[in-house]
């Protein structure tokens, strides 16, 4: 075994270590209980856009799409724009890599990857600032409901053209609304890429944290997640991730097709 195997194999234990550390893992939830008062997940930004996301959680996605290298992220919920302007990045240095590695040059308007966001409502300030971001062309929006047939078709007919396709879902939070970006839109992730559902740490959550909102224990997306995994068995939970993460809004959200 070689060093680059050795620490690997040292990893691969200590993921498996968070995993059975049951209490660790509780005091995690309580951390997450406590800053979610103080809307902690609002406190950063990628690229001078804010982006109401985890750390951790971040990271984790970086190294999905290095891994899968997909050619096209469909991401449900723009809100700031912060995520999308991420996942753009990050698909601009894969295609700075391709061209690397084919020895030319990187042209960003000849770009074959893309990002799209969906949301109901992309505010003008909001769409503006993303449509003069470094990153635009790497991004188009779509406004419109995530599930309703129309941003669906739309969607589907773009999906057609990419090969290796990523999906984040991260809009409305209640069981029927996730389910139904499940049901549109995990069908269009490739095999061995990911569908990853934000916000089912909402289930183990107080139900005062969701007070104002229409979801909460019981009607979330994690309830949803194992909703729509009694009938698709192409999916599986890559638990791997959550225990490595061990703080993460994600907490079985990560899909990762294996058939």
């Amino acid at each position: 075994m070689n060093a680059i195997e050795q620490f690997a194999q040292e990893v691969e234990e200590n993921i498996k270590g968070l995993g059975a550390d049951y209490e660790l893992q509780a005091l995690s939830r309580n951390w997450t209980q406590e800053v979610a008062r103080h809307k902690w997940s609002y406190n950063f930004r990628w690229m001078d856009r804010p982006a109401i996301q985890f750390p951790n959680d971040a990271w984790a996605m970086q190294e999905l799409i290095w891994r899968v290298k997909p050619d096209l992220i469909i991401e449900s919920g723009i809100a700031h724009g912060g995520s999308l302007i991420y996942y753009a990045s990050l698909m601009a240095m894969l295609d700075m890599c391709d061209a690397v590695e084919a020895g030319v040059s990187c042209d960003p308007k000849q770009t074959k990857r893309k990002v799209i966001g969906l949301d109901i409502d992309i505010r003008d300030h909001n769409r503006l600032a993303i449509e003069q971001h470094p990153m635009s062309n790497w991004i188009q929006m779509i406004q419109g409901s995530s599930t309703a047939p129309d941003t669906v078709s739309q969607v589907k007919n773009i999906a057609k053209n990419y090969k290796r396709i990523l999906v984040s879902l991260d809009s409305n939070h209640t069981h029927g609304h996730v389910l139904a970006e499940l049901e549109a839109y995990a069908p269009l992730v490739t095999t061995g890429s990911y569908c990853v559902v934000f916000d089912t740490i909402i289930e183990e959550m107080p139900a005062e944290l969701s007070i104002d909102r229409p979801w909460g224990p019981g009607d979330n997306p994690k309830t949803a997640v194992w909703k729509y995994l009694q009938s698709h068995p192409e999916f599986e939970i890559d638990k791997c991730i959550q225990h490595k993460l061990l703080i993460t809004v994600a907490p079985d959200g990560y899909l990762k097709r294996v058939g």
